[in-house]
């Protein structure tokens, strides 16, 4: 008996199991706060790893979640990863594409948490250092409705300290995402591609050099548009690194 099933060109297995698995997270992220009060976002999204809310196992698990105000920001990264990861799955194979999508999706995660490090960093010791000289000064930068007199007790400046912290949180799968990206304009180099503002058909390594330099603009600019760029950026990063190690050890078309 031939055990043998083809693979579903438009829907290799990788792609399509983790449509399904970011599909039902989405929905368990909607549902588990209405019916239980459990928030899936607080407990699974990235923290930044000097609040108490952060747990390692998180630089995994953001990747399968998405923002639960509206449908667009999982609609997207999935119809990204289905439309240049199918491709990359069939070309790499399901395991190679796997160990591919983890590496860029944690690496941007480790990006985030830098980038969290140099913009939070900074406010934690102005609250440890107000902790002993109380100097109110030192909080004006970070809290609002503060004068020369304000006095904040211990346990309520821990509080807020935290608060701060832990509202630094990512969720999505775009990392990975900006990694397959990088990965198809370099194993596709001939591929037309069009962006949604400039509808001309451009070769995919131009394309990705394009979205990489308006990444790091909208992120040294620091625009408050809920997106993390630096994000994006370290998936290609992440991804570039694992491909020229690839490249070298006669691995990348194998």
């Amino acid at each position: 008996m031939n055990d043998y099933q083809p693979i579903n060109r438009n829907f290799p297995p990788v792609i399509k199991n983790l449509i399904i698995i970011n599909v039902l997270c989405w929905l368990a992220s909607i549902a588990l706060p209405r019916a239980f009060g459990f928030d899936v976002i607080e407990y699974f999204g990235l923290h930044y790893w000097g609040s108490e809310a952060f747990k390692p196992y998180q630089f995994i698990t953001y990747m399968f979640l998405h923002d639960t105000s509206s449908i667009g920001h999982l609609f997207f990264n999935m119809f990204g990863l289905w439309m240049f990861g199918k491709d990359i799955e069939l070309f790499w194979g399901r395991n190679k594409f796997l160990i591919f999508y983890f590496v860029t999706g944690i690496g941007a995660g480790i990006i985030q948490e830098l980038v969290w490090h140099i913009d939070l960093s900074k406010a934690a010791e102005a609250f440890n250092m107000y902790a002993t000289t109380k100097d109110i000064n030192l909080l004006k930068p970070y809290l609002t409705n503060l004068t020369d007199h304000t006095y904040i007790p211990m346990g309520q400046l821990m509080a807020l300290k935290e608060k701060m912290l832990s509202a630094a949180v990512t969720v999505g799968a775009s990392g990975a995402l900006f990694g397959i990206l990088l990965a198809f304009a370099m194993i596709f180099p001939q591929a037309r591609m069009m962006l949604l503002f400039f509808p001309v058909p451009i070769r995919a390594p131009y394309f990705v050099a394009i979205y990489a330099v308006a990444e790091l603009f909208y992120g040294v600019a620091q625009t408050a548009d809920g997106v993390a760029h630096f994000a994006h950026l370290g998936g290609m990063l992440f991804g570039l690194i694992l491909i020229l190690i690839w490249k070298r050890n006669g691995k990348f078309y194998n």
